[in-house]
């Protein structure tokens, strides 16, 4: 948590500025876009922060403040919907300490010593929906959207199995519902098998799928999809006929609507406590994803007295679950080969169900994260998966390991080529000696060379240049710019026979030709991108940036690293000596000297044209970039930023003029405001370099 304890009132303005942004894309991307990029823990950490901050100076709190408000806007697409009675959110805690204070708030609030009735609902992780019924007949369908303005989906609540749309007993002439649509953890890997199958858009969890197959503008998507529901709440209301949130919750039980089985009455905190744990034990087990465990005062008259916070209930609230872990059998440890070389082991896994997502592997760091933890073959382990993160092993339970079980030995040579694999003295990483004669150093490098900050090959993504490589079509980077000349159909008198691109599965005249034309287009490449496809270890989008502009020509690079003459070279800042002997080894090797010769026969590379402006506002700054970017890749703003004359720290110092703050910024974001350098948004920076 982000310590506030000495934090000044103008570093307090900024950092609420800075959340209100982050937060208001996070809410986007899970409300509106269903695609969350922060995970629950990561986006918890932002709100809570920004709470913090406001209770501390709350004549600090912005217009457009996250505590203001709830979801994010609706989409264009879909109908807006005003709903009369707004869908506020919950404030959330993490712990037994804070569930009492919790308690203890309500009865200050009270002024009651006495024991509160609560109600404990787990916390389903769906999507919110309000069903409005008008005389007992279903009339209109609406998501949560920012709280007050919804989106229409009366038409996709209506072909889920099992929606009610009738009302067949009285009830209040206007009636509405509220509750969660959801998808088993069955259904969603169903429904990915066979978009995968199909080629189409995988999801990342069962709540991604849910939001996704619920907003559909064509209802028919939604009826392919098997979605379920659960009534919790309820909204606008002429005649309130019940007394307590257990009434309600058996009212509309007897409607026919589906409400949580696990649903309980608890009269202290204990019984919340014991709840709350006996349901984290049966998470994993439940057939569909929750969260955590929604605590409200069961009490109606209670919760009229207790009433509201700005965005939240003062009578509610969630306890979330921590991260989801599971216990399975690890059964091999296979070790990959990157790009630069870089020995990673992986965990290969009995398959299990983690968070609605089958986990069949996960990442072991590297060698000496294996022996810390004394991880082995055949051991049952711990896995974490929070959000969308790469699961990872967090322990092994050492008591129900057998005795036979040896300890894992990393290999010394690369398990594709065979080559030693060496480990420096300052790194964690073993990398493998093979070079380009290394298969998967050879296929991962072409992957580099026509990546987007490279040559930028539109049609040979990843899965190609792997099928490529495999057949034979692509070795290496110069086979590239002879694909089209080797599909010319077969001579005659040719010894050459045509690739005959056309035919391959998946394939046809009209990929093929846009294949060749990006081919083509990309023969003409600036100094900086040509010098970063190279692939040269350390030599990232910016540093290639850095060389080009201050050798100015490949030439004259190229004949100072074959030459060794390194004084140009080191005195670039941010070139360090250990990174000067990479550049030289990689231009000292014979292969690679063939490999480039090879390439400027068919490519032009373009002399180093200078800074695109130098009356931009960051030309002669130092700029710092921190968090993740979401416009632009961390390798393109370094190069932009460059681009206009800015230098790029790698950070925060008293020296440093501007920091470029993405999203889940950390540590340097803090010193930054401690410094009281200038801080911008990605959205500011994209402005000065537009």
């Amino acid at each position: 948590m982000f310590d506030i304890k000495n934090i000044t009132e103008i570093e307090a303005a900024q950092q609420l500025e800075f959340l209100a942004k982050e937060i208001e894309k996070a809410d986007i991307a899970y409300y509106q876009n269903d695609a969350p990029y922060l995970d629950d823990a990561q986006y918890d950490k932002l709100r809570r922060l920004n709470d913090a901050l406001e209770a501390k100076f709350p004549h600090l709190i912005r217009d457009d403040s996250p505590s203001k408000r709830v979801g994010a806007l609706v989409k264009s697409e879909f109908k807006k919907v005003e709903l009369k009675v707004p869908m506020l959110s919950l404030a959330d805690i993490f712990s037994q300490e804070e569930l009492k204070d919790f308690i203890l708030s309500v009865k200050r609030f009270l002024n009651s010593s006495d024991d509160i009735v609560f109600t404990s609902e787990p916390k389903m992780d769906g999507l919110s929906f309000s069903a409005l019924y008008v005389n007992g007949i279903f009339s209109r369908g609406s998501t949560r959207g920012d709280g007050k303005i919804g989106e229409d989906i009366t038409e996709n609540l209506k072909v889920i199995k099992g929606f009610p749309l009738y009302l067949e007993k009285d009830v209040p002439e206007r009636f509405e519902v509220r509750g969660e649509v959801f998808m088993s953890k069955e259904d969603f890997l169903t429904l990915n098998a066979k978009n995968e199958e199909e080629h189409k858009k995988t999801f990342s969890n069962p709540r991604n799928a849910a939001a996704g197959s619920l907003r559909q503008l064509d209802a028919k998507i939604t009826q392919e999809r098997n979605l379920s529901f659960i009534v919790y709440t309820w909204g606008e209301v002429s005649d309130i006929r019940w007394n307590s949130q257990e009434e309600f919750l058996n009212y509309v039980a007897s409607l026919g609507f589906p409400v949580n089985p696990y649903n309980k009455i608890c009269h202290n905190d204990k019984e919340l406590m014991d709840s709350f744990d006996s349901l984290m034990m049966q998470r994993s087990s439940l057939p569909y994803d929750i969260d955590g465990i929604v605590y409200k005062v069961n009490d109606l008259e209670l919760q009229r007295r207790l009433g509201f916070l700005t965005r939240t209930p003062r009578w509610a609230i969630a306890h979330k679950f921590p991260a989801e872990q599971a216990i399975t059998r690890l059964n091999n440890i296979r070790v990959q080969v990157g790009r630069t070389g870089a020995l990673t082991p992986v965990a290969d896994l009995e398959p299990i169900n983690v968070g609605g997502v089958l986990v069949s592997h996960a990442t072991l760091h590297n060698e000496d994260e294996i022996k810390r933890k004394d991880i082995r073959v055949g051991d049952m382990v711990v896995i974490q998966r929070a959000g969308d993160v790469i699961p990872q092993v967090v322990s092994v339970l050492k008591d129900k390991r057998t005795d036979d079980l040896p300890e894992f030995q990393f290999p010394h040579f690369c398990p594709e080529c065979g080559a030693h694999a060496i480990r420096e003295e300052d790194e964690a990483v073993r990398r493998c000696t093979g070079g380009l004669s290394c298969p998967a150093q050879a296929v991962e490098r072409l992957k580099h060379f026509v990546s987007r900050e490279a040559f930028n090959i539109e049609g040979l993504g990843d899965k190609v240049i792997e099928d490529f490589y495999i057949e034979g079509i692509i070795k290496t980077p110069f086979d590239i710019f002879t694909l089209e000349q080797r599909n010319q159909p077969a001579d005659l008198f040719s010894s050459v026979s045509s690739l005959e691109l056309e035919k391959r599965e998946g394939w046809g005249t009209k990929s093929v030709k846009k294949l060749f034309e990006a081919i083509e287009k990309s023969k003409n490449i600036s100094l900086q991108k040509f010098i970063y496809a190279l692939g040269i270890r350390q030599v990232g989008a910016a540093t290639a940036y850095l060389i080009a502009r201050h050798y100015h020509s490949f030439n004259s690079f190229m004949n100072a690293m074959i030459q060794k003459d390194l004084q140009l070279l080191i005195s670039i800042d941010g070139v360090g000596p250990a990174m000067a002997k990479d550049i030289v080894e990689f231009f000292n090797e014979e292969h690679n000297l063939f490999i480039i010769r090879e390439l400027l026969k068919v490519v032009h590379v373009e002399d180093f044209e200078g800074i695109e402006n130098t009356n931009s506002e960051i030309f002669g700054k130092t700029v710092v970039f921190t968090g993740t970017l979401t416009s632009l890749t961390r390798n393109e703003a370094k190069s932009k930023a460059l681009a206009f004359g800015a230098k790029v720290a790698g950070s925060v110092s008293a020296h440093t003029d501007y920091v470029i703050a993405g999203e889940n910024a950390g540590s340097k974001l803090s010193k930054a405001q401690e410094l009281g350098v200038k801080i911008i948004s990605e959205d500011d920076f994209i402005k000065i370099i537009s």
